[in-house]
């Protein structure tokens, strides 16, 4: 009976936020976003309802994974000085297709119970092929079930695969549940490689250790400010992060006894990040155009909180790292939030050439462009 409550509340608030999404005919208040001085914020492109993960071919077209509309945009850029970008619906149809990665001229697309392929995609952009599918043994519950997908430094396929739940157990029935798991660029040899995690919805790789760094959120119903939502890094396959049995600094979940967990060992996060605040992607930034102190450091999209008393989130934060330790956090982006009144949701992140950033927003289906300018 909880479960179906509760279940209830969530698709009444994804219903009410889609609801929500800003009329594309009114320009957005980017006055009131706030960044760090010599940082500017412009939209660089807009009408793409969903906007959530974002991928980038060599030639520069950019791939756009959505929510709830079953679709992947994509984003062509101009051959010459009087064309402009042209935005295509390059998919549809498809089972949530959140998650998008780009290598070696193939696209890749998380849906939620599959992973397909598009073989060199961009000869075939104005008419795509059938895909290969190269697993359809995902969990098919749609709850906390948009996935994330990168190729990582060992060139194998990452995927995100959140609980179907608020609280649960699925350890020995079904363990992909709650993990972040790696396969094959054939859809071959899929395994866990971290598990414990309740919700990832974004990770990435430090550009110089190859650690695999990512965001998890914790449960809801605990409060305003428990557990914390945290940022965890991976330093070889197999570890466990604790879910559902802790969370934070490994403090025992309700329901949970210390004997069932004497013989475990749990992960402790990177950092502990405000409750309920729901960070999505991580990003390491490794252009040149930022100035020295963001080289190699992470950005973090907040997306945004909807059950707790006041809100929380949805803006964009810096860590700062100095070796393997997170020694503090400042803001980047400031101003989706209004008092208790939210315009924007950032997801995901993705640098162009030239060192600007690109910032998803599925709240009003755009793509910000961040640009720093001395």
């Amino acid at each position: 009976m909880i479960k179906t409550i509760y279940r209830c509340i969530v698709l009444l608030l994804l219903l009410n936020s889609n609801a929500l999404l800003a009329d594309s005919s009114t320009p957005l208040p980017l006055d009131k976003l706030k960044l760090p001085p010599g940082f500017s914020i412009s939209i660089y492109a807009e009408k793409l309802p969903g906007a959530r993960t974002l991928a980038r071919s060599d030639s520069g077209v950019i791939f756009i994974g959505t929510r709830g509309e079953g679709k992947v945009y994509a984003l062509i850029p101009a051959k010459n000085v009087n064309e402009k970008m042209r935005m295509i619906t390059l998919l549809t149809g498809l089972n949530e297709p959140n998650g998008v990665a780009y290598y070696q001229g193939d696209l890749y697309v998380a849906e939620t119970n599959r992973i397909l392929k598009y073989e060199k995609v961009e000869t075939h952009i104005d008419n795509m092929p059938a895909p290969i599918v190269l697993t359809d043994q995902l969990p098919n519950e749609k709850w906390h079930g948009y996935r994330v997908l990168h190729v990582g430094p060992d060139k194998k396929l990452y995927v995100a695969i959140g609980m179907p739940c608020n609280t649960c157990f699925h350890r020995n029935d079904q363990p992909l549940f709650g993990t972040i798991a790696r396969m094959s660029l054939n859809g071959k040899d899929l395994e866990v490689y971290a598990l414990g995690v309740r919700n990832s919805v974004g990770f990435d790789w430090h550009p110089k250790t190859h650690e695999l760094w990512f965001t998890d959120n914790g449960q809801d119903f605990m409060g305003d400010d428990i557990p914390p939502d945290e940022i965890n890094r991976a330093t070889q396959k197999g570890q466990d992060f604790g879910f559902p049995y802790v969370y934070g600094d490994n403090i025992l979940a309700p329901g949970y006894k210390p004997e069932i967990i004497k013989n475990l060992k749990f992960e402790p996060p990177a950092y502990k990040l405000p409750a309920h605040v729901a960070p999505l992607g991580l990003f390491f930034y490794t252009g040149m155009q930022f100035p020295p102190a963001y080289h190699y450091q992470p950005f973090v999209a907040l997306h945004g909180s909807w059950n707790r008393s006041k809100k929380a989130g949805y803006e964009v934060i810096k860590l700062t790292l100095n070796g393997n330790q997170v020694t503090g956090t400042e803001p980047f982006i400031t101003g989706w939030l209004q008092g208790e009144i939210a315009w924007g949701r950032p997801v995901d992140f993705l640098m162009l050439p030239e060192g600007s950033l690109l910032i998803s927003d599925d709240f009003n289906g755009v793509i910000y462009q961040v640009s720093w300018k001395q």
